[in-house]
């Protein structure tokens, strides 16, 4: 995480702390949610919330439990989006990308390659050497 989430990440911390004390209550995460039009939110399930990410046990979430809470969701969305991705190259169904769904793909996206240079793509990240990626060897290519 970089220097900007973090402020970013206390900046919101703050607007939730409505009394300064340094922690979110469960009624203060309650009244943010509605206030930033997340829907009405029952203070028992703002309780939930709170129980599940409070790391010292007092019933309320500190900066690193919130902290916690947003890269949680950052990395939810961008396994979403990746899933996504994946879902655009593996058109067939089969649950793998292959060269011949890979090249396709690209020539969509006006990124022609021969068949040859698709697959040399995908034995780069092809781990068991079955001519196919995986989500997995997917998500490592993703990620290099």
């Amino acid at each position: 995480m970089n220097k900007f989430d973090v402020n970013r990440y206390e900046g919101v911390f703050h607007y939730f702390d409505e009394n300064r004390d340094g922690k979110i209550s469960p009624s203060e995460l309650q009244a943010c949610v509605m206030r930033i039009g997340g829907g009405e939110l029952l203070l028992e399930e703002s309780e939930a919330v709170i129980e599940c990410l409070d790391s010292d046990g007092d019933g309320m979430l500190e900066l690193d439990d919130f902290v916690g809470l947003m890269e949680a969701e950052g990395e939810e969305e961008k396994m979403r989006d990746t899933r996504q991705a994946f879902g655009m190259y593996e058109m067939d169904g089969s649950g793998f990308i292959t060269a011949r769904s890979l090249k396709r793909m690209l020539s969509r996206l006006g990124m022609s390659r021969p068949m040859d240079e698709c697959s040399i793509m995908i034995s780069r990240f092809d781990l068991n050497d079955d001519g196919m990626l995986s989500f997995d060897e997917f998500c490592i290519m993703m990620h290099n």
